[in-house]
């Protein structure tokens, strides 16, 4: 009877955790993918879902009491400040971190202690962010907001895993960075599969075009992207036409133009960053190229439009907030920001003034204790809802931001911005299946 009754509960288990996993994949696809481009969803169910439970860290550490005698509490920033085509935004990155830290001591820091913000450029160099997490680790910082860069990014998450330092990413927008399965991390920005998402409706549904080229950096962040639009694209029934790359800091785009115009696309879409996408768009209505133009959310930028001019009225993109959103926290943070640094605060000084205060928040909470701090950051029922100035903080499985974006156009010289329509492919491609 021992053995039936054994049996029996083992097998309500099973069901149970059947049942919950079924449910939970109903409620929501990984990835928050649209159910209308799950992959293969209508062909055959998978072996097994990745990325529905957090991993859990059962390391020691939790039993350190904090240091005595501190002068101070350190926090790390990991940015592009030197050597990188990313200045302006990891500037407007530091700057976002520093008025967080700035505004919380003006209120007593923690317990009287006044914060520090410990600054460490990357380069986007293989190794290079490691060793600045290194020496994070021996300023005795308790956790670190960073970076831009893909590359960076994954290289220093490792190094955080390695030294046990918490990092929350404030914008690096590479899909496959929380698919590390490293709990040491959370990312505060929606990442590039939402944007492709989005575009992928716009172009496809909404605007009836079927021969889209793509013209985009060689670098990881056009790489990956590319794949994510492109498998995307082809599962919808149009794949992409064509495919040209350049390199960071390029300003001669002719040649990768003109093999556009030979295949007579209906759009382009450009990914890149601000110079590059619009001397891209400056260059293609040169030669004659009048299609219309998307591009990712870099183009979301001060440069972009200086440059671009008028030609930009029309241009369609996305961003992972609303920058005119009536968020009263908003709406402070942008008067505080003006005021401090004499200039409009962009996505990455939005998300980085999010992301540290998360990090102050949890010290709040549990006090000085990596292990802590990195235990309740990562408790998703802790954090989930939590109410930024770029808004209710959504995070999956995996810690990856997946809330709602939007819709970026340009109109009189100027975005404009509307929330992304919910994706359903089924009315103009007739597909119900896609890469995510």
């Amino acid at each position: 009877m021992k053995l039936n009754y054994r049996i029996l509960t083992t097998g309500i288990f099973i069901l149970i955790s059947m049942f919950n996993l079924s449910g939970q994949d109903k409620k929501q696809n990984y990835g928050k993918a649209p159910d209308e481009i799950f992959p293969y969803d209508k062909y055959v169910k998978p072996y097994k879902y990745h990325f529905l439970v957090p991993l859990t860290f059962n390391g020691a550490g939790r039993e350190l009491k904090p240091p005595v005698n501190l002068q101070e509490v350190r926090i790390g920033f990991l940015g592009p400040l030197s050597g990188s085509v990313m200045l302006q935004q990891g500037q407007q990155m530091l700057n976002g971190a520093t008025l967080a830290i700035e505004e919380v001591n003006k209120k007593g820091g923690y317990k009287g202690l006044p914060y520090k913000l410990m600054i460490h450029n990357d380069v986007g160099q293989w190794g290079a962010s490691a060793n600045e997490v290194v020496k994070m680790d021996d300023e005795k910082v308790w956790a670190f907001v960073g970076s831009i860069d893909d590359i960076v990014s994954h290289v220093a998450l490792r190094a955080a895993l390695k030294l046990e330092i918490f990092m929350v990413c404030t914008g690096d927008p590479d899909p496959t960075f929380t698919e590390t399965n490293i709990p040491w991390t959370l990312r505060v920005i929606s990442d590039d599969r939402q944007s492709i998402y989005a575009l992928i409706n716009q172009i496809y549904k909404k605007d009836g075009h079927s021969r889209v080229a793509i013209i985009r950096t060689g670098a990881r962040y056009g790489r990956v992207a590319f794949k994510i639009f492109s498998e995307n694209a082809t599962r919808v029934g149009h794949p992409i036409i064509i495919e040209e790359r350049f390199s960071d800091g390029e300003t001669d785009f002719k040649t990768q133009l003109e093999r556009i115009m030979v295949t007579n696309p209906d759009a382009i879409l450009v990914w890149g960053n601000a110079k590059e996408s619009a001397l891209i768009l400056k260059q293609a209505r040169a030669i004659g190229l009048k299609q219309p133009v998307y591009g990712s959310d870099r183009m979301v930028n001060p440069e972009f439009l200086k440059i671009a001019g008028k030609l930009a009225d029309g241009i369609v993109t996305t961003c992972q907030y609303n920058p005119d959103s009536s968020n009263p926290k908003l709406k402070a943070f942008r008067i505080n920001y003006i005021k401090r640094f004499r200039e409009e605060p962009d996505v990455f000084a939005t998300h980085a003034y999010d992301g540290m205060n998360l990090i102050i928040e949890a010290i709040n909470k549990v006090g000085l204790n990596r292990v802590l701090i990195r235990d309740i950051l990562s408790d998703r029922k802790t954090f989930q809802g939590y109410q930024g100035v770029t808004g209710t903080i959504q995070l999956d499985q995996s810690w990856n931001e997946i809330r709602d974006i939007f819709m970026a156009r340009v109109d009189n010289g100027k975005f404009e911005f509307s929330p992304a329509p919910p994706l359903d492919m089924k009315q103009k491609t007739g597909s119900s299946t896609g890469y995510y």
